[in-house]
């Protein structure tokens, strides 16, 4: 009984541990995913904002539109930045991250986009002209780095109260 105790307890200090090791660097490469977000949308490259999404990644966008796979959420992103998101700026500012296990984990951004010059009908903007929403993004460790599996975007209604992005 004793000698099972000490294996369940090295096993759980070994997990932790091994968990924990994990957190700090991997908490910097999804943070590193989003920076590198905010600078391909900023040169509105859609390549470059696809680069981290799964081949099998399901995407939904601020008007509801549900897609699957990288080739649709390129696709999607390639048409928006050659018209209503054309020379846009994106800021995102992460506001939870949550590691569900050693290898999946959930960050959820909320973002500012400005210079939308073009607005489609039902786009709600801020004080500041910026559109503003909730991202919430689930990655898995897959081939040594995080990718994205699942991409929810929502626009935040009028009277929401955010604070200003950093």
């Amino acid at each position: 009984m004793y000698a099972a105790a000490i294996v369940v307890g090295l096993s759980l200090v070994t997990f932790g541990s091994r968990l924990a090791g994990q957190t700090a660097a991997d908490t910097a490469a999804i943070r590193g995913v989003v920076a590198d977000e905010i600078t391909a949308w900023d040169r509105g490259d859609a390549a470059a904002y696809s680069r981290h999404v799964a081949l099998d990644a399901t995407f939904t966008n601020i008007r509801g539109q549900f897609f699957t796979g990288h080739a649709e959420f390129l696709q999607q992103h390639e048409a928006i930045f050659g018209s209503i998101f054309k020379h846009t700026t994106l800021q995102q500012n992460i506001v939870a991250l949550r590691f569900l296990g050693p290898n999946v984990a959930v960050v959820e951004v909320l973002t500012a986009v400005s210079g939308v010059t073009n607005p489609r009908p039902g786009m709600t903007f801020d004080q500041h002209d910026r559109l503003r929403t909730r991202l919430l993004q689930v990655l898995d460790r897959r081939g040594g780095g995080w990718t994205i599996v699942a991409y929810h975007n929502v626009d935040v209604k009028p009277g929401v109260p955010l604070p200003e992005p950093r």
